[in-house]
């Protein structure tokens, strides 16, 4: 952002509170929660014992925005037990204390409390370079990004600052979960850093107090088409003890972002078992051979177990999302199509009919058995083709009349 666009803000701001001027120092510049100034920016940052890097973070913070001239109030969102929060108030920040534990709890709780135009989040572990504020702040003013993220993965990440397992696995493939199945388009996903429009912010329904809380608020962005957009960022070692488990909330996150997405946990899934169970189904009753082998009995009866899996895991998906509120429910690839177009009486019928066409075929199967005076026994292909359309046709029906009890 300019300089002249973001002082004229400012001015703007100042000019209707008693003949305030423009500040002209970062101390001048920084706002305490009694200001009758309202602040460009909110700045908040989460702290849990973060003694040995508060002050450097704050310091950061200062000196970022003494380059552009906004208005701007700290805020620490603390739950320590050291001396994290006296520290930030000697620094003229704001410290606010959580009634309640958890990374994405602390964040709300802040938010409620803030009020900027902007808010700003980052960590005060000094992993992040808080000077790089004017660099976000512009890529949201300027290109009309509702968020920006300062992408570690597309800068520069300092020897040392982020273990292997998260720098080449972990976060290229939770960023890859949530691009596929949110379609937010980012680089860093897990990124802590970030900027976002007070509206933009209002607008997203952020529920989560874990970890997970990061994820969240890039699908709520994506579900709503929010333009996300990222700066390239320097990614520092920390100051203090990590309080990250790598697998433990890791796993917060992809649990987070599977059960969100339904249509994704479950239909592909459905998908696979059912197509794969068909085809070795038809190929065993068909009796044709791949590369000269055979598909005897035992594929038919794989393929048959296999096609009734995928149908039941298909049938939760289709529960999960009418009885759920998953943050993609507008998007189901599968879910959302069938959401859309069937009914009670159509999926009761269908069943019906699947499990009429099954309970005939059984009984003409049966009817050749006894003429036969009980010596000619039915094939067994012809016996698992029969039952097997019973059984779908049973799930049919009374999964249909299940979905229409839980989606009133």
């Amino acid at each position: 952002m300019s300089q002249e666009k973001a002082t004229g803000r400012t001015a703007r701001q100042s000019s209707t509170q008693d003949g305030v001027q423009v500040p002209k120092s970062a101390d001048d510049l920084l706002l305490t929660s009694d200001s009758v100034v309202t602040p460009t920016l909110s700045v908040i940052m989460p702290t849990l014992n973060e003694e040995e890097g508060i002050a450097e973070c704050i310091e950061m913070i200062k000196r970022g925005i003494d380059r552009i001239g906004v208005t701007t109030e700290i805020i620490i969102s603390d739950s320590s037990t050291d001396r994290t929060p006296e520290i930030a108030r000697e620094m003229g920040a704001i410290v606010v204390k959580p009634d309640e534990p958890g990374y994405g709890y602390a964040y709300r709780y802040a938010f409620e409390r803030a009020r900027g135009e902007y808010i700003v989040i980052g960590d005060a572990d000094t992993t992040y370079d808080f000077e790089d504020i004017p660099r976000l702040l512009d890529e949201v003013i300027n290109n009309d990004a509702d968020m920006v993220m300062g992408s570690r993965l597309g800068g520069e990440i300092k020897s040392g600052a982020m273990p292997p397992l998260h720098q080449y696995i972990g976060n290229p493939l939770l960023t890859k979960f949530l691009n596929t199945f949110y379609g937010a388009g980012v680089s860093d996903a897990h990124s802590g850093f970030r900027i976002i429009k007070r509206e933009a912010l209002d607008n997203l329904e952020l529920k989560t107090d874990g970890m997970e809380f990061a994820s969240e608020m890039i699908m709520e962005a994506g579900a709503r088409d929010m333009t996300i957009r990222e700066v390239p960022i320097t990614y520092h070692e920390r100051e203090g003890d990590a309080t990250l488990d790598s697998f433990e909330d890791g796993w917060r996150h992809v649990k987070f972002m599977l059960v969100n997405a339904p249509g994704y946990l479950f239909s592909i899934p459905a998908m696979i078992l059912t197509g794969i169970g068909v085809l070795i189904m038809s190929l065993a009753y068909f009796s044709i051979s791949i590369g000269g082998v055979n598909v005897g009995i035992h594929s038919m009866i794989a393929g048959s177990l296999l096609a009734i899996s995928g149908y039941q895991i298909g049938s939760l998906g289709v529960f999960a999302t009418v009885a759920g509120n998953p943050i993609k429910k507008s998007r189901q690839p599968v879910m959302g199509w069938l959401l859309k177009r069937l009914q009670l009486e159509h999926t009761a019928t269908l069943g019906l009919l699947m499990f009429t066409t099954g309970t005939v075929y059984a009984g003409f199967l049966l009817i050749q058995w006894i003429t036969s005076d009980f010596t000619q026994l039915p094939l067994l292909m012809d016996d698992i083709v029969a039952f097997t359309a019973i059984v779908l046709g049973v799930q049919t029906v009374f999964s249909s009349f299940f979905m229409s009890t839980i989606a009133e």
